[in-house]
């Protein structure tokens, strides 16, 4: 008789789990958001043309998009960075709702900044890469090669970050649900 009721009632500490699994992700989703950030404000490559006065530079700051990219990613790791409390909080008090709501809203928002800013930057990546003739937008990392594979790394990390914020936001809205 008491194993049945037992089994019946279904077991009360999985929100725990799932409050570990989202801090968990969120240190993965800050690791990833610092790389990204990182690559990009250190990117730089300077060729020189004939001499040595006269050189190519290329830094992320020349294009705008890319700057945008750093600061998004910059503010979204910050935002994770301080989040990491209120994850905590949902793992002494599993059951606390508060919290968990204002992660799920405020992560929907940190995943649509950092996936508009690493999105508008794969596509400037692409052209860097490919070039369009149309346009008369020449391929330029077959001279600046270290340059766009860097920011390839960033943009890389960046959808990485995106990545595991979709993943927090469903977690939150998982552990949000009740269970009968």
């Amino acid at each position: 008789m008491v194993a049945a009721k037992a089994a019946q009632r279904p077991r009360k500490g999985w929100k725990k789990g799932v409050a570990i699994v989202d801090l968990v992700l969120r240190l993965s989703a800050i690791v990833a958001g610092f790389a990204a950030t990182s690559l990009m404000a250190t990117t730089d490559e300077t060729l020189p043309f004939f001499t040595q006065f006269l050189q190519f530079h290329a830094q992320y700051n020349d294009l705008p998009t890319f700057s945008f990219f750093l600061i998004a990613n910059a503010i979204t790791s910050g935002y994770l960075v301080l989040t990491l409390p209120f994850s905590i909080v949902c793992i002494v008090r599993p059951r606390a709702a508060g919290p968990r709501l204002l992660l799920i809203i405020l992560d929907s928002v940190m995943m649509g900044l950092t996936t508009s800013a690493a999105s508008a930057s794969a596509a400037i990546v692409y052209l860097a890469h490919n070039g369009n003739s149309s346009s008369n937008w020449n391929a330029f990392c077959l001279q600046f090669n270290n340059f766009c594979q860097q920011v390839s790394s960033a943009v890389v990390a960046s959808f990485v970050v995106s990545a595991l914020l979709l993943c927090l936001v469903v977690l939150s809205a998982f552990a949000l649900r009740k269970m009968k």
